[in-house]
């Protein structure tokens, strides 16, 4: 007997894929020792020995902390110091003339995605993102009564397909009046393809083709801070200006990646509105979402983030120590990607971040047999996911070879 509601469920209670095999990674490394085993399927920063990177410039903030900085409740939408510090984070060459801003603190990038999803669109409605996407955006869909559609991210010449993103977007938008169109750029999860400014005006013109429907744009940029240079990751920001008062822009903020507080859940939904009007609508309406959902956030995560952007040595002291990091994440995925083409290893085009994917028709049945190599990745629906976010050098520069002796 299922007592619970399964609400469209296609299951209640299904063990997380990537965790089990994580686990029996940690099995066999407890079995073999870690140096005879490649763990390549965490999604955080470690350092070569294993374990998480945490910025000790960010501790610092932490540790300044007060009973007055953690134990108050925090105002609905968030802090208002932090709230501006996150507009600081995400515009650092400033906010760009002609749009109006406003934020809401959710626990992390997982809460702006389900609020907007929520916000704008109706139980029933199909949300847009590619085909390679992360996969709790339909966990996140599917439990607020939305559904999933997907376009085909790449097409024979692994180009942007414009075309199929035009034609799954036509689909929607024939049956329903509004959507929400989720882009993951930079450093994309799970391929680690960034989109270009001819990407942008690509999709942009093909969005802006819909005079009549309402089209929510949300940009998640969890992986920004881990890309490549802050200013020019930033610079297609400008794209989201000027756009028709249908299209709203959203951005997803996450401080788990550029800020290694993955466990404080801190993050913020913004809009990059045309006029106030929708600006102040899409404030009073996260607002109530917030309520009705986690209700207060997390007032010691919001306080440190404000805390660092309030003191503009220690800002500098974030930004150095966590350009260090980048610097040997893109070396790491530098390092695959080479080996990748010397042994001949097809992989989805990656520019920067956490994870490299390697498509294949039998992910399961690839994974299985890597798990016999020692090497453990994650299966997805199309392939299979390495996180050179997690992995040495070394490691990187071995896994393309163990996996190319599959495909032979």
């Amino acid at each position: 007997m299922i007592i619970a509601n399964e609400n469209g469920r296609k299951s209640i209670g299904v063990p997380d894929k990537l965790f089990g095999v994580s686990q029996k990674a940690k099995e066999r490394k407890a079995e073999l020792g870690k140096d005879k085993v490649i763990d390549s399927t965490i999604g955080v920063l470690l350092d070569d020995e294993g374990k998480i990177v945490v910025l000790d410039s960010v501790m610092k903030a932490i540790r300044m902390l007060g009973p007055e900085d953690y134990a108050p409740y925090a105002p609905i939408t968030g802090l208002p110091e932090y709230l501006e510090a996150v507009k600081n984070i995400v515009f650092i060459d400033g906010v760009p003339e002609g749009c109006h801003i406003r934020a809401c603190y959710t626990p992390g990038g997982t809460g702006a995605i389900r609020h907007a999803v929520s916000a704008y669109t109706k139980p029933g409605d199909k949300i847009l993102t590619s085909d390679w996407h992360w996969s709790p955006y339909n966990i996140i869909a599917q439990e607020i009564g939305r559904e999933v559609a997907t376009y085909q991210l790449f097409d024979e010449n692994k180009h942007v397909n414009y075309k199929s993103f035009d034609a799954e977007l036509d689909k929607i938008l024939k049956v329903q009046d509004e959507t929400v169109v989720i882009i993951n750029t930079p450093a994309h999860n799970p391929t680690g393809y960034t989109f270009t400014y001819a990407d942008w005006d690509n999709v942009l013109s093909v969005i802006k083709k819909y005079k009549n429907k309402k089209i929510a744009v949300l940009v998640d940029i969890a992986y920004l801070d881990f890309s490549g240079d802050a200013h020019e990751y930033r610079r297609f920001l400008n794209k989201l200006v000027g756009l028709p008062e249908n299209i709203l822009p959203l951005i997803a903020f996450s401080a788990s990646k550029g800020y290694t507080m993955y466990g404080m859940r801190c993050g913020a939904i913004m809009c990059m509105a045309p006029t106030k009007e929708i600006a102040d609508e899409f404030r009073d309406v996260v607002s109530v979402q917030s309520r009705g959902s986690w209700s207060n956030g997390n007032r010691a995560a919001m306080k440190v983030i404000a805390n660092i952007l309030e003191n503009p040595e220690l800002y500098e002291e974030v930004k150095k120590e966590r350009e260090g990091w980048l610097v040997k994440l893109r070396r790491r995925g530098t390092a695959f990607v080479e080996r990748a083409k010397e042994v001949g290893l097809d992989i989805i085009p990656y520019d920067s971040g956490f994870f490299i994917t390697i498509p294949c028709d039998n992910p399961d049945e690839i994974c299985a047999k890597l798990q016999e190599k020692n090497l453990f990745t994650v299966p997805l629906s199309k392939g299979i996911r390495v996180s050179v976010a997690s992995n040495t050098i070394d490691e990187c520069k071995r896994m393309p070879e163990i996996i190319k002796s599959l495909f032979i």
